[in-house]
């Protein structure tokens, strides 16, 4: 795993520095630009190349950075703690977010996003293991059988996009 992280390119934005010094600590095997603002990460969109980009959802204006960073075709990993919710889940889903993972789940960043440009180098969107081994902790959030309020949306998600057992198994 650590292989395809080395040397990688990484914009990392939050708003809470002690996130954004974590991050940087943890993906020590990667370049990391830190933004705190919307700005910020603008102004280094604009002016680098990056194999992902780590965004926070509150107070950075997570969603339009993520379709920015749609447009550019950069992966998007989202991060949250405060827009934990089911709707914020679909949403980030819905408008391109290669994975969304709790704060909560920080120490195991390097997982989430190794699965992400491994999906890339693959030519696929995503693999979803991230959702197939972040599912227990969503059921735990936000209640049994959170889906049900968007069976349809879910239903379509897991045909595309959740990774087989055998997938998973082997990550064990």
């Amino acid at each position: 795993m650590q292989n395809i992280l080395e040397n990688k390119k990484i914009l990392v934005v939050d708003d809470e520095p002690d996130i954004l010094e974590t991050l940087e600590e943890l993906l020590y095997m990667c370049s990391v630009d830190t933004a705190s603002t919307f700005e910020e990460a603008i102004h280094f969109l604009k002016n680098n190349t990056y194999d992902i980009a780590v965004l926070d959802i509150m107070g950075v204006k997570g969603y339009d950075l993520l379709r920015a960073t749609n447009k550019m075709d950069i992966p998007a990993l989202m991060l949250t703690a405060h827009a934990l919710t089911p709707d914020n889940l679909k949403r980030s889903v819905e408008q391109g977010a290669d994975a969304y993972v709790p704060k909560d789940k920080l120490a195991d960043i390097s997982i989430y996003i190794a699965d992400v440009l491994t999906a890339r180098k693959e030519g696929k969107k995503s693999h979803v293991t991230w959702f197939s081994l972040l599912k227990p902790l969503f059921d735990k959030l936000f209640g049994e059988g959170w889906r049900q309020t968007d069976r349809e949306f879910w239903d379509e998600f897991d045909k595309k996009h959740i990774a087989s057992r055998n997938d998973i198994q082997k990550m064990e």
